[in-house]
């Protein structure tokens, strides 16, 4: 049996309702994700450091950045995230990969071009106009 869903409530990317059929396992499928997901967050939520013994690794301002009651910070803060990702995802799929290896899983750049079979400049050069390029994007979306 086919199932209709609207891929926006899965996908912060999407922009607008897209309505595709799928079958009711991958239905499922995605309501756990999403469900595990939210679970997640709760949970990173609730035990979240709110201090360190290691100097400016970051804990303590992200989590003082996220620590808000206030409604329309959360919303500005998820509205932010949601913008970034249509940005990144806006992107080539080279500078996409580049950017997301090395600002959001810490790779080197070099450790990038080892793996990748080319050169650190090349490497740079295409990290470089990725983020020209989500920094117009933002600018054309606002």
């Amino acid at each position: 049996m086919l199932i209709t869903i609207n891929l926006r409530e899965f996908y912060p990317f999407y922009t607008h309702d897209v309505f595709v059929e799928v079958t009711e396992e991958v239905a499922a499928e995605l309501i756990a994700d999403v469900r595990y997901e939210r679970a997640y967050m709760r949970r990173t939520t609730y035990n979240k450091a709110h201090y360190s013994l290691n100097y400016d690794d970051g804990i303590e301002a992200s989590a003082l950045a996220c620590h808000t009651d206030n409604p329309e910070t959360i919303f500005s803060l998820i509205e932010r995230q949601c913008e970034l990702c249509r940005a990144l995802n806006s992107l080539p799929e080279s500078q996409g990969r580049r950017i997301e290896a090395h600002y959001l899983d810490g790779v080197s750049k070099s450790e990038i071009a080892r793996k990748l079979g080319v050169s650190e400049k090349n490497v740079r050069q295409s990290i470089k106009r990725g983020l020209q390029n989500m920094k117009n994007n933002l600018h054309n979306y606002h």
